[in-house]
């Protein structure tokens, strides 16, 4: 597989493009070069471990958008079992940008949504590169309120660079549909667990993870707005993008000493995309150690301690 390295990891693709070199001739059997190899690799992990070390808030950016990185339904497969995608709002039509159902999470019934961008041009087509329409955030009301009738734990995963900002989202009620879907996470009587996997764009990454515990990948961002969106308001040029991104505080770092998150979930060493089975079953983890205490909580304390907690953000200095 030919990997898709960022602009910032150039040293690193040189190493690594030199390794691969050095194994093909080692394999033909004119020379034997293992400790060549060995030293190259070493450097590669060295230099990897430091410029991961050292990200800048522009970096992340660029690392959260990694089209290798792995997607919700990339999460929603390694994760939930038994899983039966549920379609549609029951108002307009099917919207594949927000995907859920029910399954089985470590032998536990839940329900699970998700934002997907799809992972090649033509999933990406299908799923609207993950922005929604107000359909897609009426799905996620209608199956929040599934998992509250039948007594389910929601799971969701974010991945979206925001709503969908077409004419015909807005005229079907884009803003009112976002609104909705948060006021619903807000008022369940269960357990709802929030994880932020790549991009949380504005109003329509909320609109899912408004959760009693919001989990962050390492790498990820979740900002009211694109840092390019930022730039072409503040600098009405799109190309000061990167200074957006250190204004915005949109790091897990920044948003944990926020407040606005609870837990980072740490990544593999070169960020999810360079190890996707062992970045699902890390999150994995952190998804079961944050659901096991809300379980024992009664549904009427879980709605006050949830709105409770988004309220007191107010006085957080954001």
């Amino acid at each position: 597989m030919i990997r898709h390295f960022l602009e910032f990891e150039r040293p690193i693709a040189e190493l690594e493009g030199k390794i691969e070199e050095l194994r093909h001739l080692s394999t033909t059997g004119e020379l034997n070069i293992a400790d060549e190899v060995g030293r190259l690799e070493s450097s590669a992990n060295r230099l990897l471990r430091q410029t991961y070390a050292r990200l800048t808030p522009w970096q992340k950016v660029q690392v959260a958008r990694h089209p290798e990185r792995p997607h919700a339904l990339d999460y929603i497969g390694g994760l939930i079992t038994d899983f039966v995608r549920l379609g549609g709002d029951r108002a307009f039509g099917e919207d594949a940008a927000v995907v859920g159902g029910i399954g089985r999470f470590r032998g536990r019934s839940v329900v699970v949504l998700g934002t997907e961008k799809g992972a090649d041009t033509e999933a990406r087509l299908k799923h609207n590169f993950g922005m929604a329409r107000p359909e897609g955030y009426r799905k996620a009301q209608r199956l929040m309120r599934l998992a509250e009738r039948f007594g389910l734990p929601v799971l969701t995963f974010v991945d979206t660079a925001g709503a969908y900002p077409g004419v015909d989202a807005e005229a079907r009620g884009q803003a009112e549909a976002i609104a909705r879907a948060i006021e619903t996470c807000l008022d369940l009587k269960v357990p709802l667990v929030a994880a932020i996997i790549g991009e949380g764009g504005s109003g329509g990454a909320i609109a899912l993870a408004a959760g009693n515990t919001v989990l962050m990948l390492e790498h990820a961002i979740y900002s009211v707005i694109s840092p390019e969106g930022c730039a072409s308001i503040l600098w009405r040029d799109g190309e000061h993008a990167q200074a957006a991104a250190e204004a915005l505080r949109l790091t897990a770092q920044d948003l944990q000493r926020l407040r606005v998150v609870d837990r980072i979930v740490a990544e593999p060493l070169g960020g999810a995309h360079r190890a996707p089975k062992e970045a699902v079953e890390d999150l994995g983890e952190a998804l079961d150690e944050a659901l096991a205490p809300l379980l024992a909580i009664d549904g009427s304390t879980l709605r006050v301690q949830r709105r409770e907690k988004f309220l007191a953000m107010g006085g957080a200095g954001l």
